[in-house]
């Protein structure tokens, strides 16, 4: 395997990005969402733990969707057929990007009632 260089690693996880808000819907949607949640702390202007906070869980939910899209693309490349573990792996992906988008509301939400 060819070592990569700096220059090249970026180049590769832009174009993934590009790709994934192509082509993923629910990339776009949780960007939205990011999008939202980062003009209400730059307006609310919370002490910085929430703010970083906020800044973690977008973090984590935009790089759980990619992970989960990265999962989908590849299982359905390799096993282009329908198979019980690969509804399971693709399912149990998807409720990552869930359990941390829930997550991250519920951050959203305290840190609202903390400031407001």
């Amino acid at each position: 395997m060819k070592s990569h260089g700096l220059a090249d690693g970026l180049r590769y996880a832009l174009a993934g990005l590009r790709q994934a808000y192509s082509s993923e819907r629910n990339f776009r949607v949780q960007l939205l969402a990011a999008a939202f949640a980062v003009v209400t702390v730059l307006w609310l202007q919370p002490p910085l733990i929430w703010a970083a906070l906020i800044g973690v869980m977008i973090g984590l939910v935009l790089a759980a969707e990619l992970v989960n899209s990265a999962l989908e693309r590849t299982l359905d490349g390799l096993h282009p057929e329908r198979a019980e573990f690969v509804r399971i792996a693709k399912d149990c992906a998807a409720a990552a990007v869930l359990v941390l988008s829930v997550t991250s509301v519920v951050v959203f939400v305290l840190m609202l009632a903390d400031v407001l």
